[in-house]
């Protein structure tokens, strides 16, 4: 049972009468006839304990973007329920509105829409639903909680699927498909034509000039069927912030960029996602079910606030790729992390891959780099650009050891890794 805000305000009216009849009997009578209404209004309420609770909707939803989900609240009963349902999700969730009042003859359904704005990746299940049915005077109710499951996945935003229409048609012009004709450069013998006056003279198939008594030049074409393979550092530097922006979601997008122009380029790619242990991983996905397959893996990923093992993930990757492939590793330039840990292991892994380091950088350390305003400002400014020295140290250490490192904002991450991917296969490194 429940009791209203009218209990207590009748109560308190009640409690004036003894100040003008000052008679035992009169508190008594007050009383009982204040416990018989409440009992009264009791039974006139609906039965919730009959109602029946089903759910439909949205199970996916693109952070940023809106699901709906419907409660369906069926009265199964033969007395009418007058109440007031309230849908309890986390906050993160962004469910609205929060209540809904119906009104459920019997044998009927209704059906309450709820609108969820989601603000963090993830699964998302409600907590509880309360159903309260208020008697007739509005002096007590009937409630019961009650769970009602329910799961909404909510993917990464991949806001860099814009840059994929302009990275798709370099490749087109890289394969030699762009309207413009351009031909292909790579490692890959793809036909051979006659030669026109600017082609370089390399290209020259001798034997097949004898045979046909013309000039006829090699094309080439890049490089098909490779593999990449794709890993995630969810350890505590994935845990930072630039901007507003987790450095692991930055990473993410990047990561589902750099997937989907690879699938469109007939490379194979896999994911792993890795700390101290594999937190998730996508092999073997088709190239047409690759992009879904991803963003579903990546969904309930977070970061994990312990240092990550470096030498797992070298074991792990070695284990599960034997054949050369790009390994493209999205971690933070952090130096004590990579010198402890990943710099060490390099020589082993870059003796049978190419790899690329992907990290992204803060903006904020470039503006306070370049502040002069006051002491607090020049001070500032030194730590920064510490910062970046060791930033541009560790880099080139990297780069040392044969490895590829992109280095850039959030905002440029994830089309920098892209180009980045397309050079290298235009110079047939891959």
């Amino acid at each position: 049972m429940a009791l209203t805000g009218r209990v207590g305000l009748l109560a308190l009216l009640a409690a004036v009468l003894p100040l003008f009849f000052p008679h035992g009997w009169v508190i008594g009578a007050i009383a009982g006839v204040l416990a018989a209404a409440v009992a009264m209004d009791f039974a006139l309420a609906g039965n919730v304990r009959r109602l029946v609770l089903h759910r439909s909707g949205d199970t996916n939803v693109r952070l940023g973007e809106s699901a709906s989900v419907s409660l369906i609240v069926e009265n199964p009963g033969t007395r009418r329920v007058r109440a007031v349902v309230r849908d309890a999700w986390p906050p993160s969730a962004g469910a609205s509105p929060r209540t809904a009042a119906v009104a459920l003859p019997p044998g009927e359904r209704r059906r309450i829409d709820l609108t969820l704005t989601p603000t963090r990746r993830g699964d998302r299940s409600p907590v509880s639903v309360t159903v309260r049915s208020t008697g007739p005077l509005g002096l007590a109710a009937r409630q019961l909680t009650r769970p009602s499951p329910w799961t909404v996945r909510v993917l990464p935003a991949f806001p860099s699927r814009r840059h994929l229409p302009a990275k798709l048609r370099k490749l087109r012009e890289l394969t030699g498909q762009h309207a413009a004709l351009i031909r292909g450069q790579g490692t890959e013998f793809d036909s051979l034509r006659e030669y026109v006056p600017g082609d370089d003279v390399r290209s020259i198939d001798w034997r097949a000039t004898a045979r046909r008594g013309d000039v006829v030049v090699r094309t080439w074409r890049p490089e098909r069927d490779r593999r990449i393979f794709l890993i995630l550092d969810t350890g505590r530097t994935s845990a930072g912030r630039v901007g507003d922006i987790p450095r692991l979601d930055c990473s993410m997008d990047a990561a589902l960029l750099l997937g989907a122009l690879a699938s469109r380029a007939g490379d194979r790619v896999d994911l792993l996602a890795y700390d101290r242990r594999v937190r998730a991983r996508v092999e073997g996905v088709p190239r047409t079910e690759l992009l879904p397959a991803m963003v579903q893996a990546m969904a309930p990923l977070e970061p994990e606030l312990i240092e990550s093992d470096a030498s797992g993930m070298v074991s792990a990757l070695l284990a599960r790729s034997r054949q050369r492939s790009l390994v493209v590793l999205l971690t933070e330039l952090n130096a004590a992390a990579l010198e402890e840990g990943l710099i060490p292991l390099l020589p082993r892994l870059t003796a049978r891959h190419l790899v690329m380091i992907a990290a992204v950088s803060d903006p904020r350390v470039e503006e306070m780099a370049a502040a002069r305003g006051d002491l607090a400002a020049v001070y500032d400014a030194a730590a920064a650009e510490r910062a970046r020295g060791e930033r541009r140290r560790i880099t080139a250490e990297l780069r040392g050891y044969g490895v590829e490192v992109v280095d850039a904002p959030p905002e440029t991450l994830a089309p920098a890794l892209a180009d980045a991917y397309l050079a290298l296969k235009a110079a047939g490194r891959l």
